[in-house]
């Protein structure tokens, strides 16, 4: 386990102060304090959307080594040590986004699920479309993900899909507003690999 920088745990009495997450249970508080420090946005005090068993499982599936399946290498950037599987740039994504018209984060979740159907936890940070094509693999049986961390941003289609990700009934993390994004999405992840280091 590191030791934490001074300015960090300074950051983190400071976010404390401003956004009371001392009743929350454990996995719940990490996510929430972790996406907090990293976006200096206190709201998502009140935008997220979490469940603490989902989240106890989404970390026990990555404490096993399980895939970590992501839609766009700027959410592989922000995880620390913890290997990603990103498929969004690959020659065959491209193949079928040109084929089909789905966008590349969408074909990169597409082809992923050919590798990985049991057991992952899946990252939406980037593209709401990647989160659509998640939730149509999921009700076909293509693919039952551990967790998925459903935090993309966009004024077309990323309330929409956190929405139905949350009735769809998977395991989740999710946001009510249209806000999220990369960074924030690994941020989630980083909780749960490393809990409260603070």
């Amino acid at each position: 386990m590191r030791t934490p920088h001074p300015i960090e745990v300074e950051s983190y009495r400071i976010l404390r102060a401003t956004c009371d997450t001392h009743g929350l249970p454990p996995h719940s508080r990490d996510v929430v304090e972790r996406m907090v420090h990293t976006s200096a946005d206190e709201s998502w005090c009140a935008d997220l959307i979490l469940d603490e068993s989902a989240l106890a499982a989404g970390a026990a599936a990555l404490d096993g080594g399980a895939p970590l399946v992501v839609d766009a290498e700027t959410v592989s950037a922000g995880i620390a040590a913890y290997p990603s599987l990103c498929l969004m740039e690959s020659e065959a994504a491209y193949d079928i986004s040109v084929r089909t018209g789905i966008t590349l984060p969408a074909a990169g979740f597409q082809l992923a699920a050919s590798r990985v159907a049991d057991g992952a936890v899946w990252v939406a940070g980037s593209s709401p479309t990647a989160l659509w094509e998640l939730l149509r693999l999921a009700e076909g049986g293509v693919l039952r993900p551990a967790l998925v961390i459903g935090l993309p941003a966009g004024f077309v289609g990323a309330a929409e899909a956190k929405a139905a990700l949350r009735r769809s009934g998977l395991p989740a993390i999710s946001n009510v507003s249209a806000k999220g994004g990369a960074v924030v999405a690994a941020a989630a992840v980083n909780a749960l690999l490393y809990g409260d280091i603070y």
